[in-house]
């Protein structure tokens, strides 16, 4: 069998890692915590899961936490923030970050239209500034399984919310596939079922 030639990469339809970039709001031991609609071991595999993905790819990450600064809060959770340690934390105390100057500009510096969305909680944090996202004519992709809400009816409710504004939901794994595409392309191959079978079985991972 043969491959159709790969796609412009900045125009596909689909995600590619040259036309998206990852958001990654609030993953702290407080927002942590609160939520209840997703075992926390489950929830913080699936976000290393995809935070090492776009790693693995060079997909732009903006990285965002919440009253570091202003309220002593701690900041991302520390296997997560290892995976992402060259990435800056911009913090800020609004509960949209949309409405944060420095994390809208980190957003519209990655040149990407495509956002890949995560946030705790699933209902004010991942919610609020996809939808603005939304308004503003960039397409959200909300990770559903790598996301919580403080309950399952409030995580629903949540992302039904997203959904009608026009959001487009994916899994990890889904985003996993929709970023290599394809097996002949060999350079990711061996990092992607690495990352892939690790998170998997839930085991930890050491891809250099």
């Amino acid at each position: 069998m043969t491959s159709e030639p790969t796609r412009d990469p900045f125009s596909d339809p689909l995600l590619t890692p040259e036309n998206s970039a990852l958001i990654i709001i609030d993953y702290q031991p407080r927002q942590l915590q609160g939520v209840r609609s997703i075992e926390h071991e489950l929830l913080l595999r699936n976000i290393l899961f995809v935070a090492r993905l776009a790693k693995t790819y060079n997909v732009p990450i903006v990285l965002s936490t919440i009253n570091v600064v202003a309220m002593n809060e701690p900041p991302t959770l520390p296997d997560l923030k290892e995976v992402l340690a060259d990435v800056m934390e911009l913090d800020r105390t609004q509960m949209n970050a949309w409405e944060d100057v420095e994390f809208r500009q980190a957003v519209v510096a990655t040149g990407r239209k495509k956002l890949v969305m995560t946030g705790l909680l699933t209902e004010v944090c991942l919610a609020f500034p996809s939808l603005d996202a939304l308004r503003e004519d960039y397409e959200v992709f909300p990770v559903v399984d790598a996301v919580g809400g403080i309950s399952c009816e409030s995580h629903r409710a949540g992302l039904e919310r997203l959904l009608q504004a026009g959001a487009q939901p994916i899994s990890s794994v889904s985003l996993a596939c929709e970023w290599q595409r394809d097996w002949a392309r060999v350079e990711t191959v061996s990092h992607h079922l690495h990352l892939f079978l690790a998170a998997q079985c839930g085991g930890t991972l050491n891809v250099g």
